[in-house]
């Protein structure tokens, strides 16, 4: 009985805190998270981590993104490419971090995780944004070279 409750809490915590997310409200997200710690409920990867990471990228808090994203690879959570490492290359080129946004696209590479169209669109535009056009380039020719097609 104490685990379906467990689990619904967990359910209830991360749709809301993915609720923030798509509206914007990721000072509620950070809220939530903290509500989830101190019950000790079980942090989940893709709809708690990552929905409030996203929440804090899309408020244009790339730090607080950050900071949970490396929160989360220090509690063990395993970072995946569609959610967790986009969300924070993304709060990287909001910050305009171009740095900090090739180290993460380099550590994709270290943990065998492959980038994405998101991933690689997000850093080519901290790129642009750090006026560091050849390394833009070279990564769009490393989209090409990895079989994914450029968007707009």
């Amino acid at each position: 009985m104490r685990e379906a409750k467990l689990e619904h809490g967990v359910i209830s915590y991360s749709a809301g805190i993915s609720a923030c997310e798509k509206g914007g409200q990721w000072q509620q997200a950070l809220v939530l998270l903290s509500e989830m710690r101190e019950e000790k409920l079980e942090l989940d990867v893709i709809f708690s981590c990552n929905a409030a990471t996203s929440a804090c990228e899309k408020g244009e808090h790339w730090q607080l993104a950050l900071a949970l994203f490396s929160e989360m690879r220090e509690a063990k959570l395993e970072p995946n490419v569609t959610f967790s490492y986009s969300a924070g290359i993304s709060a990287c080129e909001k910050g305009e971090q171009w740095q900090r946004a090739l180290a993460l696209l380099s550590e994709m590479w270290e943990t065998k995780l492959e980038p994405n169209v998101i991933s690689y669109n997000a850093v080519i535009s901290a790129c642009e944004k750090g006026e560091q056009w050849q390394r833009a380039l070279a990564l769009l020719s490393e989209m090409w070279e990895a079989k994914l097609e450029p968007d707009l």
